[in-house]
């Protein structure tokens, strides 16, 4: 979910550098709320996307897919869902948020899963801080990918449908601004009345698919390269 379009025209590229993460004590409350204050921005409902972060997007899910692939070739399992692995050390004040929303994303699919692990293991993390442009997912297009969540946004906006449409990028899932409070990746666009964490019938399906046919070529893809 980002801010506005001034905002974002500079960030929403590949390889986006982390912003400074801010030092959150271990003891530190799970909301987002004992963060520290800021100013809120001013046209973020009204931003409707730009190429560049659609491309980032796409790149993000593709780099967490060819991730998943690789640990599947390698260790080959019959299990009918993908399992995505996450590490979230990184952001303990969303600790409890970042647990709910993969847990609304699991009730939701079939054929892929979430799972929490260690940041060996992890195909994405997520982190936390303080960044005027919000909260976006980032990956370098080569598995290292990231969900930055940011503070202040998370207080303007309901931070699980913030955390949930982010995670919405891993899984393959686009932005569409324009679209109603009932359909997640419309993210800030309803403005800051909406609260609805859950995807739609159609955004529910598209995951699905995308972890049905595009995993297939995706393991394919990654047993031919284990076998060079």
């Amino acid at each position: 979910m980002r801010l506005s379009p001034r905002l974002v025209s500079s960030a929403a590229v590949l390889g986006l550098t982390a912003a400074a993460l801010a030092a959150v004590p271990a003891s530190a409350a799970s909301t987002p709320a004992a963060a520290p204050a800021a100013a809120p921005v001013a046209g973020y409902s009204s931003y409707t996307g730009s190429t560049a972060e659609a491309k980032a997007n796409q790149a993000f899910f593709e780099a967490v897919m060819a991730s998943v692939a690789e640990k599947r070739a390698a260790n080959p399992s019959s299990a009918a869902a993908v399992t995505v692995i996450y590490d979230a050390s990184r952001a303990p004040t969303f600790s409890s948020v970042i647990a709910r929303s993969t847990q609304i994303w699991n009730s939701s699919v079939s054929n892929v899963k979430l799972q929490s692990g260690s940041a060996s293991a992890a195909d994405f993390t997520y982190r936390e801080g303080n960044d005027s442009r919000g909260s976006y997912a980032s990956t370098n297009g080569h598995g290292s990918g990231y969900i930055f969540l940011d503070y202040a946004q998370s207080r303007q906006y309901d931070p699980t449908r913030i955390t949930a449409h982010e995670t919405g990028h891993v899984l393959g899932l686009p932005d569409h601004y324009t679209g109603p409070c009932s359909e997640l990746m419309s993210g800030g666009g309803p403005g800051t009345s909406c609260t609805n964490a859950n995807p739609n019938a159609a955004e529910r399906s598209r995951v699905n698919q995308l972890w049905a046919n595009g995993f297939a070529k995706a393991l394919d893809k990654a047993l031919a390269k284990s076998a060079r």
